[in-house]
Protein backbone atom coordinates (compact mmCIF):
# COMPACT_ATOMS: atom_id res chain seq x y z
CA UNK A 1 0.00 0.00 0.00
CA UNK A 2 1.52 3.34 -1.07
CA UNK A 3 1.65 6.56 0.94
CA UNK A 4 -1.18 8.25 -0.98
CA UNK A 5 -3.51 5.31 -0.35
CA UNK A 6 -2.71 5.37 3.38
CA UNK A 7 -3.29 9.12 3.50
CA UNK A 8 -6.62 8.75 1.68
CA UNK A 9 -7.70 6.02 4.10
CA UNK A 10 -6.78 8.17 7.10
CA UNK A 11 -8.72 11.10 5.65
CA UNK A 12 -11.80 8.95 5.24
CA UNK A 13 -11.44 7.66 8.80
CA UNK A 14 -11.13 11.22 10.11
CA UNK A 15 -14.19 12.28 8.12
CA UNK A 16 -16.18 9.34 9.51
CA UNK A 17 -15.10 10.24 13.07
CA UNK A 18 -16.17 13.89 12.62
CA UNK A 19 -19.57 12.79 11.29
CA UNK A 20 -19.99 10.40 14.21
CA UNK A 21 -19.06 13.09 16.75
CA UNK A 22 -21.43 15.69 15.27
CA UNK A 23 -24.28 13.15 15.04
CA UNK A 24 -23.78 12.18 18.68
CA UNK A 25 -23.90 15.84 19.75
CA UNK A 26 -27.14 16.30 17.77
CA UNK A 27 -28.73 13.32 19.51
CA UNK A 28 -27.94 14.79 22.92
CA UNK A 29 -29.31 18.29 22.25
CA UNK A 30 -32.78 17.41 23.56
CA UNK A 31 -31.62 15.06 26.30
CA UNK A 32 -34.82 15.20 28.37
CA UNK A 33 -37.09 14.22 25.48
CA UNK A 34 -34.63 11.55 24.32
CA UNK A 35 -34.42 9.99 27.80
CA UNK A 36 -38.19 10.04 28.31
CA UNK A 37 -38.80 8.41 24.93
CA UNK A 38 -36.20 5.75 25.71
CA UNK A 39 -37.70 4.92 29.11
CA UNK A 40 -41.25 4.74 27.73
CA UNK A 41 -40.19 1.84 25.50
CA UNK A 42 -39.95 -0.38 28.56
CA UNK A 43 -43.66 -0.14 29.41
CA UNK A 44 -44.80 -2.86 26.91
CA UNK A 45 -42.82 -5.42 28.94
CA UNK A 46 -45.57 -5.50 31.56
CA UNK A 47 -48.36 -6.01 29.04
CA UNK A 48 -46.44 -8.78 27.25
CA UNK A 49 -45.92 -10.69 30.50
CA UNK A 50 -49.65 -10.53 31.29
CA UNK A 51 -50.54 -11.45 27.69
CA UNK A 52 -48.40 -14.57 27.56
CA UNK A 53 -49.51 -15.61 31.04
CA UNK A 54 -53.09 -15.52 29.75
CA UNK A 55 -52.09 -17.50 26.64
CA UNK A 56 -50.53 -20.31 28.68
CA UNK A 57 -53.47 -20.42 31.06
CA UNK A 58 -55.94 -20.58 28.17
CA UNK A 59 -53.92 -23.33 26.48
CA UNK A 60 -53.80 -25.33 29.69
CA UNK A 61 -50.23 -26.37 28.94
CA UNK A 62 -46.95 -25.71 30.67
CA UNK A 63 -45.00 -25.95 27.40
CA UNK A 64 -45.85 -24.69 23.91
CA UNK A 65 -43.52 -25.80 21.08
CA UNK A 66 -40.63 -26.19 23.50
CA UNK A 67 -41.25 -22.86 25.28
CA UNK A 68 -42.34 -22.59 28.88
CA UNK A 69 -43.84 -19.37 30.18
CA UNK A 70 -40.50 -18.33 31.65
CA UNK A 71 -38.81 -18.99 28.30
CA UNK A 72 -41.28 -16.76 26.46
CA UNK A 73 -40.75 -13.90 28.91
CA UNK A 74 -36.97 -14.26 28.58
CA UNK A 75 -37.35 -14.42 24.80
CA UNK A 76 -39.40 -11.22 24.70
CA UNK A 77 -36.88 -9.38 26.87
CA UNK A 78 -34.07 -10.47 24.56
CA UNK A 79 -35.98 -9.44 21.43
CA UNK A 80 -36.27 -5.97 22.93
CA UNK A 81 -32.47 -5.85 22.98
CA UNK A 82 -32.32 -7.21 19.43
CA UNK A 83 -34.78 -4.63 18.13
CA UNK A 84 -32.96 -1.86 19.96
CA UNK A 85 -29.95 -2.72 17.81
CA UNK A 86 -31.66 -3.43 14.49
CA UNK A 87 -34.54 -0.94 14.42
CA UNK A 88 -33.91 2.15 12.29
CA UNK A 89 -36.83 4.54 12.93
CA UNK A 90 -37.13 7.18 10.25
CA UNK A 91 -34.23 5.93 8.14
CA UNK A 92 -36.07 4.77 5.00
CA UNK A 93 -38.62 7.59 5.12
CA UNK A 94 -35.82 10.10 5.73
CA UNK A 95 -33.87 8.94 2.67
CA UNK A 96 -37.00 9.11 0.50
CA UNK A 97 -37.78 12.59 1.84
CA UNK A 98 -34.28 13.82 1.01
CA UNK A 99 -34.67 12.50 -2.53
CA UNK A 100 -38.11 14.04 -2.92
CA UNK A 101 -37.15 17.43 -1.49
CA UNK A 102 -33.86 17.65 -3.37
CA UNK A 103 -31.77 17.65 -0.20
CA UNK A 104 -29.92 14.61 -1.52
CA UNK A 105 -28.07 16.97 -3.89
CA UNK A 106 -25.64 17.86 -1.11
CA UNK A 107 -24.21 14.35 -1.30
CA UNK A 108 -23.64 14.81 -5.02
CA UNK A 109 -21.59 18.00 -4.69
CA UNK A 110 -19.71 17.26 -1.45
CA UNK A 111 -17.07 14.56 -0.87
CA UNK A 112 -19.30 12.73 1.62
CA UNK A 113 -20.95 9.41 0.85
CA UNK A 114 -24.62 9.42 1.88
CA UNK A 115 -24.79 5.85 3.18
CA UNK A 116 -21.58 6.31 5.18
CA UNK A 117 -22.92 9.57 6.60
CA UNK A 118 -26.22 7.95 7.61
CA UNK A 119 -24.44 4.90 9.06
CA UNK A 120 -22.33 7.14 11.30
CA UNK A 121 -25.50 8.93 12.39
CA UNK A 122 -27.15 5.63 13.33
CA UNK A 123 -24.07 4.49 15.27
CA UNK A 124 -24.26 7.76 17.20
CA UNK A 125 -27.97 7.22 17.81
CA UNK A 126 -27.37 3.73 19.24
CA UNK A 127 -24.52 4.98 21.45
CA UNK A 128 -26.75 7.74 22.82
CA UNK A 129 -29.67 5.33 23.24
CA UNK A 130 -27.70 2.76 25.20
CA UNK A 131 -26.02 5.40 27.35
CA UNK A 132 -29.55 6.12 28.63
CA UNK A 133 -31.06 2.63 28.38
CA UNK A 134 -28.25 0.57 29.90
CA UNK A 135 -29.44 1.14 33.50
CA UNK A 136 -33.14 0.41 32.80
CA UNK A 137 -32.14 -2.68 30.82
CA UNK A 138 -29.90 -3.84 33.67
CA UNK A 139 -32.70 -3.25 36.21
CA UNK A 140 -35.29 -5.10 34.12
CA UNK A 141 -33.01 -8.08 33.54
CA UNK A 142 -32.08 -8.17 37.23
CA UNK A 143 -35.73 -8.20 38.31
CA UNK A 144 -36.57 -10.84 35.68
CA UNK A 145 -33.43 -12.93 36.18
CA UNK A 146 -35.56 -15.83 37.40
CA UNK A 147 -36.92 -16.27 33.88
CA UNK A 148 -33.44 -17.12 32.51
CA UNK A 149 -31.51 -20.37 32.83
CA UNK A 150 -28.30 -18.64 33.75
CA UNK A 151 -25.56 -17.23 31.55
CA UNK A 152 -24.80 -19.21 28.37
CA UNK A 153 -21.28 -20.51 27.56
CA UNK A 154 -18.61 -18.11 26.32
CA UNK A 155 -18.82 -19.19 22.67
CA UNK A 156 -22.60 -18.69 22.70
CA UNK A 157 -22.16 -15.24 24.26
CA UNK A 158 -19.68 -14.31 21.55
CA UNK A 159 -22.13 -15.52 18.90
CA UNK A 160 -24.90 -13.51 20.58
CA UNK A 161 -22.86 -10.29 20.49
CA UNK A 162 -21.95 -10.92 16.84
CA UNK A 163 -25.63 -11.51 16.04
CA UNK A 164 -26.56 -8.17 17.65
CA UNK A 165 -23.87 -6.21 15.78
CA UNK A 166 -24.74 -7.84 12.48
CA UNK A 167 -28.43 -7.29 13.22
CA UNK A 168 -27.66 -3.56 13.43
CA UNK A 169 -25.86 -3.62 10.07
CA UNK A 170 -28.56 -5.74 8.45
CA UNK A 171 -31.32 -3.45 9.70
CA UNK A 172 -29.48 -0.37 8.47
CA UNK A 173 -28.69 -1.56 4.94
CA UNK A 174 -32.06 -3.26 4.47
CA UNK A 175 -34.00 -0.10 5.34
CA UNK A 176 -31.55 2.01 3.33
CA UNK A 177 -32.47 -0.02 0.25
CA UNK A 178 -36.15 0.64 0.91
CA UNK A 179 -35.46 4.35 1.22
CA UNK A 180 -33.45 4.38 -2.02
CA UNK A 181 -36.53 3.18 -3.87
CA UNK A 182 -37.48 6.87 -3.57
CA UNK A 183 -35.37 7.48 -6.68
CA UNK A 184 -38.05 5.63 -8.64
CA UNK A 185 -41.15 6.18 -6.45
CA UNK A 186 -41.06 9.51 -4.64
CA UNK A 187 -43.55 8.32 -2.02
CA UNK A 188 -42.56 5.10 -0.23
CA UNK A 189 -44.71 5.42 2.90
CA UNK A 190 -47.12 2.66 1.81
CA UNK A 191 -44.25 0.34 0.94
CA UNK A 192 -42.58 1.12 4.25
CA UNK A 193 -45.83 0.38 6.11
CA UNK A 194 -46.04 -3.04 4.45
CA UNK A 195 -42.41 -3.74 5.34
CA UNK A 196 -42.89 -2.72 8.98
CA UNK A 197 -46.01 -4.89 9.23
CA UNK A 198 -44.24 -7.93 7.79
CA UNK A 199 -41.16 -7.26 9.90
CA UNK A 200 -43.22 -7.11 13.10
CA UNK A 201 -44.60 -10.61 12.48
CA UNK A 202 -41.83 -12.34 10.54
CA UNK A 203 -38.85 -11.05 12.53
CA UNK A 204 -40.03 -12.80 15.68
CA UNK A 205 -40.72 -9.58 17.56
CA UNK A 206 -44.32 -10.50 18.31
CA UNK A 207 -43.83 -14.22 19.05
CA UNK A 208 -41.07 -16.87 18.72
CA UNK A 209 -40.83 -18.03 15.12
CA UNK A 210 -40.77 -21.63 16.39
CA UNK A 211 -44.54 -21.26 16.87
CA UNK A 212 -45.11 -20.92 13.11
CA UNK A 213 -46.56 -24.08 11.52
CA UNK A 214 -45.17 -25.81 8.47
CA UNK A 215 -44.56 -24.58 5.74
CA UNK A 216 -44.47 -20.99 7.01
CA UNK A 217 -41.54 -21.72 9.31
CA UNK A 218 -39.55 -22.87 6.29
CA UNK A 219 -40.49 -19.73 4.36
CA UNK A 220 -39.27 -17.52 7.21
CA UNK A 221 -35.96 -19.42 7.24
CA UNK A 222 -35.26 -18.10 3.74
CA UNK A 223 -35.93 -14.47 4.71
CA UNK A 224 -33.46 -12.06 6.35
CA UNK A 225 -36.06 -10.69 8.78
CA UNK A 226 -35.51 -13.37 11.41
CA UNK A 227 -31.99 -12.06 12.02
CA UNK A 228 -33.18 -8.65 13.27
CA UNK A 229 -35.06 -9.97 16.32
CA UNK A 230 -35.55 -13.73 16.62
CA UNK A 231 -32.07 -15.02 15.89
CA UNK A 232 -30.04 -13.16 18.59
CA UNK A 233 -32.63 -14.09 21.23
CA UNK A 234 -32.69 -17.71 20.10
CA UNK A 235 -28.89 -17.83 20.26
CA UNK A 236 -28.84 -16.59 23.86
CA UNK A 237 -31.57 -19.04 24.93
CA UNK A 238 -29.82 -21.99 23.29
CA UNK A 239 -32.61 -22.55 20.75
CA UNK A 240 -30.08 -22.64 17.92
CA UNK A 241 -28.16 -25.97 17.84
CA UNK A 242 -24.44 -25.48 18.44
CA UNK A 243 -23.57 -27.25 15.18
CA UNK A 244 -25.72 -24.76 13.22
CA UNK A 245 -24.76 -21.62 15.14
CA UNK A 246 -21.81 -20.44 13.06
CA UNK A 247 -23.48 -21.43 9.81
CA UNK A 248 -26.43 -19.18 10.71
CA UNK A 249 -24.04 -16.34 11.53
CA UNK A 250 -22.40 -16.82 8.13
CA UNK A 251 -25.82 -16.64 6.44
CA UNK A 252 -26.59 -13.42 8.32
CA UNK A 253 -23.25 -11.96 7.20
CA UNK A 254 -24.08 -12.98 3.62
CA UNK A 255 -27.40 -11.11 3.84
CA UNK A 256 -25.54 -8.00 5.00
CA UNK A 257 -23.23 -8.21 1.98
CA UNK A 258 -26.24 -8.65 -0.30
CA UNK A 259 -27.91 -5.47 0.96
CA UNK A 260 -24.65 -3.50 0.96
CA UNK A 261 -24.10 -4.38 -2.70
CA UNK A 262 -27.77 -3.81 -3.52
CA UNK A 263 -27.71 -0.42 -1.80
CA UNK A 264 -24.63 0.67 -3.76
CA UNK A 265 -26.16 -0.45 -7.03
CA UNK A 266 -29.44 1.33 -6.24
CA UNK A 267 -27.57 4.52 -5.28
CA UNK A 268 -25.56 4.51 -8.50
CA UNK A 269 -28.60 3.78 -10.68
CA UNK A 270 -30.72 6.31 -8.79
CA UNK A 271 -28.16 9.10 -9.12
CA UNK A 272 -27.90 8.43 -12.86
CA UNK A 273 -31.62 9.07 -13.29
CA UNK A 274 -31.99 11.78 -10.63
CA UNK A 275 -33.31 15.09 -11.99
CA UNK A 276 -32.63 17.36 -8.99
CA UNK A 277 -36.19 18.40 -8.26
CA UNK A 278 -36.89 20.55 -5.23
CA UNK A 279 -34.66 22.90 -3.24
Amino acid sequence: MNVSAVFSWLQRLRTWWVILKISLEERLVYRGDFMLGTLMRFLPIITQIFLWNAVFQAAGKSTIVGYQFRDVVAYYLLTMVSRAFSSMPGLASGIALQIRSGEVKKFLVQPVDMLTFLLAGRVAHKLAYYSVAVLPFALVFFVCRGYFNGVPPVDVLVAYVLALVMGFLLGFFLESCIGLIGFWFLEVSSLLFVYMLLSFFLSGHMFPLDLLPHPWNRVVDFLPLKYVAYFPAAVFLGKVPRELLWRELAIEAAWIVVFIVLGRLMWRAGVNRYSGYGG
